[in-house]
């Protein structure tokens, strides 16, 4: 781990309220995901995963904050099968509500308050749709699955009476 004054690309503001916090090389990132170093490069060069910063020797350098978004998109790939062009969107959409999290904490106009809670809305309604999506595509599979296990047990049983039956 490396202790670092961490100036920022990516995720300024985790970083700006995390100076002077312990960073972790790619090496204990991929190890603490499951993910290899190349895999975590390539999220980086797609645009899904910028590194808090870099050290003297420019190696990338990783705030707890970006493992959690590492996890997240595992988590997205491997759970829900989503591409990275959906992990794209849907973390697009985690960031702008953070931002509009911390512009609510700050601001005190009622109804700025309403346009970034109605913003928040229509984020998640977005992130829903998606994973409605594809419960829907899995709902499509698995009846699918189940009506050829249902014709297989069709099958079954005219075969076995076939067996069953005397030859005449």
């Amino acid at each position: 781990m490396v202790m670092a004054d961490v100036a920022g690309s990516g995720q300024q503001n985790a970083a700006a309220k995390r100076r002077f916090s312990p960073l972790l090389t790619i090496e204990q990132v991929a190890s603490r995901t499951g993910l290899t170093k190349r895999t975590l490069r390539y999220y980086e060069e797609v645009g899904l995963l910028q590194p808090t910063g870099r050290s003297d020797g420019n190696y990338r350098l990783y705030s707890e904050e970006d493992v959690k978004r590492v996890e997240r998109i595992k988590e997205l790939r491997d759970l829900l099968g989503f591409s990275l062009a959906e992990i794209r969107v849907f973390l697009e959409a985690d960031d702008e509500r953070e931002q509009l999290r911390e512009a609510f904490r700050q601001e005190s106009d009622v109804e700025a308050r309403l346009a970034q809670l109605e913003r928040c809305d229509a984020l998640i309604q977005r992130q829903l749709q998606l994973i409605e999506q594809k419960i829907a595509g899995l709902e499509q599979l698995r009846a699918s699955l189940q009506a050829r296990l249902a014709r297989h047990a069709q099958r079954r049983t005219e075969l076995l009476q076939l067996l069953s039956s005397p030859n005449e």
